[in-house]
């Protein structure tokens, strides 16, 4: 009996050290990208800042990266918002 309570141990030890704080991250993530608004700054996974023009129901956004220069991306290549800042997005 007491040779089982060591592997059990670690496993609950694991759970609440690795698996439950990235499943709590990756829910935080989900939230944040499905209140992705028009006029939020974002920051693709692959590095790039943005300002968002448009949130496309098939799970794309256009990005303004530039002075007359729009990227569409996924929604899901998108790694950190930060909700309206101040300059007017899509012009």
């Amino acid at each position: 009996m007491s040779s089982l309570l060591l592997p059990i141990l670690l496993i609950v030890v694991f759970y609440f050290i690795l698996i439950r704080p990235q499943q709590k991250k990756e829910k935080q993530r989900q939230t944040m990208l499905k209140a992705l608004n028009k006029g939020d700054k974002i920051l693709t996974r692959g590095g790039i800042w943005g300002i968002v023009v448009n949130v496309k129901d098939d799970g794309n956004a256009i990005v303004k990266i530039a002075e007359n220069t729009k990227i569409e991306v996924a929604v899901s290549a998108i790694e950190l918002v930060n909700p309206q800042v101040n300059e007017k997005a899509g012009k």
